[in-house]
C-alpha cells in the first residue's frame, strides 16, 4: 500500500545467535538455490540489527562450524524451484537418473521435500507411474516448470511414509 511503512525489526541476542547458528546449517546444504537464498536473507536481516548485535554475530560466526557431511559440493541447484512448484500447486517436468543409470522424462505433481544424510528428496506424485515417489534432487538433470496446475491429494507426510514403510517390508 502507497505510503506504509514496516517498522524496524528487533531480534533479541538469543535470535539473532539462531539466526547465525542457521546460516552455518543451511550454508552446508547439498543445494545451491537453497544456501544462496538463505545468505541473501541473512545478509539483509543482518542489517536491521543493531550495533552491539552485529558484533557478537560477528564473533559467533566465526566460532561456529557445522559438519554435515564429509562431501561439501553442491549437487544440485533447484530447491528453490521445487518449493515453488510444491506452493503454487505446479506441475514439473522433469529428466531423472535413476540409481541404475537409465534417464526417464517423468511429469510430476510436487508434494513434499525431505533431507536425510545430506540429500534432498522430493515426493512427488508420478503420472508415469500412477503413484507417489522420492526423487533425489541431484538426480533430476533437468526440470521444466508446466503451466498446468494440479488438485492437491489427500496425502500427508505421514500417510506417504506409513505407506513407505509398509511397502519396504519383506514378507
Amino acid at each position: 500500500m502507497e505510503g506504509f511503512r514496516l517498522p524496524p525489526i528487533q531480534f533479541t541476542e538469543d535470535e539473532a545467535n539462531a539466526l547465525v547458528t542457521a546460516e552455518h546449517i543451511v550454508s552446508k546444504s547439498k543445494d545451491l538455490s537453497l544456501s544462496d537464498n538463505y545468505s541473501n536473507a541473512v545478509t539483509k536481516i543482518r542489517s536491521v540489527l543493531k550495533y552491539s548485535q552485529i558484533g557478537k554475530a560477528d564473533i559467533l560466526a566465526e566460532r561456529i562450524f557445522y559438519r554435515e557431511s564429509h562431501q561439501e559440493k553442491k549437487t544440485s541447484n533447484l530447491l528453490m524451484k521445487i518449493q515453488s512448484a510444491i506452493t503454487n500447486l505446479r506441475l514439473l517436468r522433469i529428466e531423472y537418473r535413476s540409481k541404475e543409470e537409465s534417464l526417464t522424462t517423468r511429469n510430476i505433481e510436487p508434494f513434499a521435500l525431505y533431507s536425510t544424510k545430506g540429500n534432498w528428496l522430493l515426493i512427488a506424485f508420478c503420472r508415469l507411474r500412477n503413484d507417489f515417489r522420492a526423487f533425489r534432487i541431484d538426480q533430476i538433470q533437468k526440470l521444466i516448470p508446466q503451466d498446468e496446475n494440479f488438485a492437491t491429494h489427500d496425502m500427508t507426510l505421514e500417510k506417504y511414509f506409513k505407506l513407505h514403510i509398509q511397502n519396504t517390508k519383506h514378507p
